[in-house]
């Protein structure tokens, strides 16, 4: 399911959703990129040429995620797989002692609508348009890739709102699997450790260099490139569903 497939990948102006749009624009597949208003979306699309439209899009907005889709019918008549790696994060600590100031509410609920409510927003409505495709001789329709992290498993102190925004993405991909699998969909979620994109080179260079040092091998960040190798290995095994991969170099960051 490479050439002339239809990708609906989300978070794909920057980072490992931007990566995974380079490749597959080169496998001869057919993408829609969808990114907030503010990116860089609309460059990127005309560069990589035709096959690329873009879309701005807030993953977490009901109609937004219903017009792309829409948008995605229109323009390719299809939709096969979709790649969620739409995501926001910023430290925060549950109570600054120091400042006598605890976490704000909002920007907990801003994390988890964009990573947590926004990978949903997007499976439901895509499921329904995926599901119209004909099945193949495995009797599958397409594919949904999410993004979780590491760090919903052992995040580190002033990462508990991204945490849990990543551990719900994990605990959903299951019963999600579940769901679609009468219709021949398959659900797998990627769980990165440390990477080299825009969100991470924001960190400071002490904490970078501490985190590689926890890290057995390679010893480095990974590259989106990586994520994106991953996501297409996943497209072409039929035998992937309803798991969840660390693609970390064996790094727990139980620190």
């Amino acid at each position: 399911m490479l050439k002339n497939a239809v990708y609906l990948i989300t978070g794909g102006a920057s980072g490992l959703g931007f990566a995974t749009v380079e490749r597959f624009v080169r496998a001869g597949c057919r993408v829609v990129l969808a990114d907030l208003p503010s990116s860089n979306g609309e460059k990127i699309a005309a560069e990589l040429g035709k096959n690329v439209i873009f879309v701005p899009t807030d993953v977490s907005s009901e109609q937004d995620v219903t017009n792309v889709l829409d948008l995605t019918k229109d323009r390719f008549d299809r939709l096969d797989v979709v790649v969620n790696c739409a995501g926001i994060a910023f430290p925060e600590k549950v109570y600054d002692f120091k400042k006598g100031k605890p976490h704000s509410l909002s920007s907990f609920q801003r994390i988890l609508n964009v990573n947590t409510v926004g990978t949903f927003n997007v499976i439901r409505l895509a499921a329904g348009v995926i599901g119209q495709n004909d099945p193949d001789g495995n009797g599958q329709r397409g594919v949904i890739v999410n993004t979780a992290s590491v760090l919903g498993y052992d995040a580190q102190t002033g990462l508990t709102a991204y945490g849990a925004s990543k551990a719900a993405i994990i605990g959903m991909t299951l019963p999600i699997a579940r769901d679609l699998s009468s219709q021949g969909i398959r659900v797998v979620t990627i769980a990165p450790g440390l990477f080299k994109t825009k969100m991470t080179d924001e960190l400071p260079k002490e904490v970078t260099k501490f985190v590689i040092n926890t890290i057995p091998f390679p010893k480095r960040p990974g590259q989106p490139a990586e994520f994106a190798q991953l996501v297409q290995a996943i497209v072409e095994n039929p035998m992937l569903n309803g798991e969840v991969i660390r693609l970390d170099a064996a790094a727990r960051f139980n620190i």
